[in-house]
């Protein structure tokens, strides 16, 4: 499976509780549910529906996952909520238990085991394993190099500070752009892929 990060990210490369107050104040950040006033159904919304379309499964840091799995459910009959609901889903926790996977169709990844498990589920053939928000499990899987694409929805705000997804370890990593779209708003949503070495 193709492993694809789609992810609400500020121009100062912020991407903590986009979704709403509450939703991680960690560090003190203040801005949660920063995202909304930039969101549009053609092209933002229409970025997701396009990935869940390619989607065999998706894959969560634990703390993302808690927030969608105390979402959705609640959403059913829309058919984006539908489709979160039913698809597999992949938890990455050291603290979840089999007892805490309330969300249908979850497995827990342990996460000691998270890096050879999910090069596992990379090597398998299929459709898409989409990873949404969980910036430190993205961090990871770029630091491993199992990310095979990058769907960024660059919103024009400034955070300030906050989570991000990109490795701070001084490693070089070259992205190719392969689409870029633009929202009324100023949204750009750019898909990148890793560069081929040459």
């Amino acid at each position: 499976m193709r492993i694809v990060i789609t992810e609400f990210i500020s121009l100062d490369g912020v991407v903590q509780a986009p979704g709403g107050q509450g939703e991680d104040d960690d560090g003190g950040f203040a801005h949660g549910g920063w995202s909304h006033p930039f969101f549009d159904p053609e092209v933002v919304g229409g970025s997701f529906t396009e990935a869940m379309e390619n989607a065999q499964a998706l894959l969560f840091g634990r703390r993302t996952w808690q927030t969608m799995a105390a979402a959705w459910p609640g959403r059913a009959g829309d058919p984006f909520a539908d489709r979160m609901n039913s698809i597999p889903k992949y938890v990455v926790s050291r603290t979840l238990g089999e007892a805490d996977l309330s969300w249908n169709n979850t497995t827990r990844i342990p996460g000691d085991e998270a890096a050879a498990r999910i090069r596992e589920l990379h090597e398998t053939e299929g459709g898409d394993l989409v990873v949404m928000g969980s910036p430190t499990l993205v961090r990871t899987l770029l630091s491993e190099g199992l990310v095979d694409e990058l769907r960024l929805m660059v919103m024009p705000v400034l955070l300030g500070g906050g989570k991000s997804v990109f490795p701070a370890d001084g490693g070089l990593r070259t992205l190719e752009l392969v689409s870029t779209a633009i929202s009324p708003a100023g949204v750009h949503v750019c898909t990148y892929r890793p560069a081929a070495k040459s």
